[in-house]
Parts: structure tokens; sequence; C-alpha cells
């Protein structure tokens, strides 16, 4: 069952796309990052494979559409990771007011990743596990060391910058935490299979962590 849904925040609201298999096992939120949104093909691929595998599936514009608009001209807000990990926040409550029954994953991509792993920092009592594609997790600074919920980064071979930097991240991570490099993939994992690849990843990791129930393990 999929269905568009509004999220409150500070007297307006983010949009969402909410997506429930039978029987789900847990809930994983998307925070999308850098200009993207719940529309992201990537993203939508992934929670495809992960409603597969039972879970459910909520993807979350961490922005406003008034802030959408203004960052569209400005590329401003989409790297505000304080901004952006609120508004994960916001959809933490949601989950937790609306889904209660599912234990919670954290899926985040750009510089979403860095906004998923902040939040995970502040609610280590709700987040399970946590994703992340192609990310920035750096640019969640001093909350790394904080974050208690266990970690996958997945990035491209060829995407060597950012490499790098989730290489730097991953060593300030405390939790259980492991680092899948997609050969010869790009920043957008736009090669043939690569989203396949991050999609069985993903799937694992969260299958791993996030399910109560030891037969979804």
């Amino acid at each position: 069952m999929q269905s568009e849904i509004t999220i409150p925040v500070e007297g307006d609201h983010t949009c969402a796309t909410l997506s429930v298999p039978r029987h789900a096992r847990g809930l994983v939120l998307f925070a999308h990052g850098s200009g993207s949104s719940r529309h992201s093909p990537r993203n939508r691929a992934i929670a495809a494979a992960l409603e597969d595998g039972g879970l459910a599936t909520l993807l979350v514009d961490l922005l406003t559409p008034e802030e959408d608009r203004f960052d569209q001209s400005t590329r401003e807000l989409r790297f505000d990771i304080a901004l952006l990990a609120a508004r994960v926040l916001e959809a933490i409550a949601w989950a937790e007011r609306e889904a209660a029954n599912l234990p919670l994953g954290l899926f985040g991509a750009s510089t979403g990743a860095a906004a998923a792993l902040a939040a995970a920092a502040e609610r280590p009592d709700v987040v399970r596990a946590v994703v992340s594609r192609g990310g920035r997790p750096d640019l969640a600074g001093r909350a790394l060391a904080d974050v208690r919920a266990p970690t996958l980064l997945i990035v491209g071979g060829a995407d060597t910058e950012v490499l790098g930097l989730n290489r730097s991240a991953l060593a300030s991570l405390s939790c259980t935490k492991e680092l899948a490099v997609v050969p010869g993939a790009t920043h957008l994992f736009e090669e043939p299979g690569a989203i396949d690849q991050v999609s069985r990843l993903a799937r694992a990791w969260l299958l791993r962590f996030v399910p109560s129930d030891e037969r979804a393990r």
C-alpha cells in the first residue's frame, strides 16, 4: 500500500511517500539531499528492493515546498545539515506516532546521509540502523562519535573524493560499522548494475539490524 502524506514542521509541512508491504517488519526513513527529492529514481529503486524484503519505506522531502523553490535557485539549504537533521527528527517523531509498531532504520543519500547520522545520534533509543549511499557523513561532524546504530557507508569505487571523505568519517564512528565500495561506480551509481548492488547491500544491512523479529534476520 502506497500513500502520499504530509509531515508538519514549524507551521508548514514537508511531503513524503509511505509504502507499507503486507506483514511489514520495519520502517526505513529515506533522507534525500543535494537537491534531490522523494521522486529520486535511484532511491525509489532501492525502496522497492527493501519493500520486497518486507520493510516499509518513508521517502521524505526534507524541505518544505517554499524552501525547495528557494534552494533550487540558491543551493543553500541542501547543505544546512542542522536544518536537514531537524527535519529527519520531525519525520522520526511522525513515525513514532503513526507507525509505532515498526522498528526504524534510516537511509541517507548525499547530504541527507549527514542529516540521518546526526538524527541517529540524537535518537539512539529509536534508530536501529543507518545506511548511507554516496553520502557525505563527514558533514555530520562531532555527531558521528555519538552514533550508536550500526552504520553502513556505501560508496562508488570511482567516486574517489567522496570515498576518501567516507573513510575519514568511518574512523570517527564508534558503532558497528562497515564501508562497502561498489567497484567502478561513480557518485550517482548510474553504471549498469550499480544501483542493484547498492540495493542488495542496503537490504541485507537493514534486515540484519532493523527488525526485532529474529526470523527476519
